[in-house]
């Protein structure tokens, strides 16, 4: 296993971290549902035999119960390894119900202190309107002189702008856990900011959340050779110099073995090599028949249909070959219970879209070929 400079922590964190949100589970007769303590022990103990010394959890992950199983699981090892675990922002409504949800975890974790501490997928919003007018940084701060909170995090859910407002008014975050991989590179360029300023820079859904997971000809489009699609997108992350650690919900024993075979190359991807990669996916876009930038001017359409996330889907399946993932996203899209997509089926041609699109892409006709692409896979 290969570590690195976390920030201004002081830490050296593991490349690969465990994020425990899928850890095995199973439902008695009662219907509660409980952890496999005994596969969760297996799969932790593997992990850090391997080097792992990450480990990330959260108030509400696994009906509740992960922090619970991840507390016996690394007890043998508590002072060898960080847990990372989050405050639901949706329970604080006072300063004081902030340390007692940090006073919950503890007890359930079976520890007296948390690594790091995040507040929990906040956007510019949740900042602005409660952690700073409730002085929850202070509180923070307080909390971590009484040995309670090693360091202070942040997890993030929002435009790149908003998290360069936290990062730049935030002055008692340490670390921040974020979305990046291959599919979704929108915070690329704050987190070199983030590093440049001194946080600590933790990566979710490096293999996007699983729909890099499965064998696909990505690699070869890319020019990566014969490597998995997942080994690809996992060494891709690791090759951007101010990811700190790329965080994996892995499921078994063997998901933790390949993940800690590409976290212990002492080179993942060379600074050069992930240039050329993130270069060549947005080519590959690019130089589509349909390269659509996501970039929304289309939208309101009058009759409902979320063209960007329609092209999406035809990207997934036309530009990088993922067919399942695209069949998913547009199934997802149109069967969604509780509101259905709309397809080209609704439009009535009143041409607002093409009106507005930036690429002038002939949007009502590509949207039938689109649709009529992803429905015969």
């Amino acid at each position: 296993m290969q570590y690195r400079k976390f920030g201004n922590t002081g830490v050296e964190i593991s490349q690969l971290g465990f994020g425990c949100m899928r850890l095995p589970e199973y439902q008695t007769e009662e219907g509660q549902w409980q952890v496999d303590q005994d596969k969760t022990n297996e799969m932790l103990m593997k992990a850090y035999e391997l080097g792992v010394n990450y480990f990330d959890s959260a108030f509400y992950y696994c009906h509740s119960n992960s922090e619970i199983a991840i507390g016996k699981a690394l007890k043998p090892i508590r002072d060898k390894v960080y847990i990372s675990t989050k405050c639901p922002m949706e329970l604080v409504k006072s300063p004081e119900d902030y340390e007692k949800t940090l006073d919950k975890s503890l007890e359930k974790l079976g520890t007296d202190y948390i690594d790091f501490y995040h507040f929990w997928s906040i956007n510019q919003k949740v900042f602005d309107e409660k952690i700073v007018p409730m002085k929850l940084m202070e509180r923070a701060l307080k909390l971590k002189e009484q040995g309670k909170i090693r360091h202070i995090s942040f997890s993030f859910h929002d435009s790149p702008e908003a998290l360069k407002h936290i990062i730049d008014h935030g002055y008692a975050m340490e670390t921040v856990l974020l979305q990046y991989n291959l599919l979704d590179r929108a915070n690329e360029e704050m987190i070199k900011y983030a590093s440049e300023k001194g946080l600590g820079v933790v990566v979710m859904g490096p293999v996007g959340g699983g729909r890099l997971a499965v064998p696909t000809e990505l690699s070869q489009k890319l020019g990566s050779g014969n490597l998995n699609t997942y080994e690809l997108a996992l060494r891709f992350v690791l090759g951007n110099p101010g990811v700190s650690c790329a965080l994996s919900g892995m499921q078994n024993t063997d998901m933790v073995i390949k993940n800690a075979a590409v976290a212990s190359l002492e080179t993942p991807m060379t600074e050069e090599k992930w240039r050329e990669v993130g270069q060549s996916m947005e080519n590959l876009k690019k130089f589509s028949e349909l390269y659509c930038t996501g970039c929304g001017y289309c939208q309101p359409c009058p009759k409902g249909i979320n063209i960007p996330r329609i092209f999406e889907a035809y990207t997934y399946h036309n530009v990088y070959g993922l067919h399942e993932l695209a069949k998913n996203t547009f199934n997802g899209y149109v069967n969604n219970e509780k509101n259905p997509g709309a397809t080209s089926e609704m439009c009535i041609n009143c041409g607002y879209c093409e009106r507005k699109c930036p690429q002038k892409l002939k949007i009502r006709e590509l949207l039938k070929k689109a649709e009529s692409a992803i429905r015969a896979l």
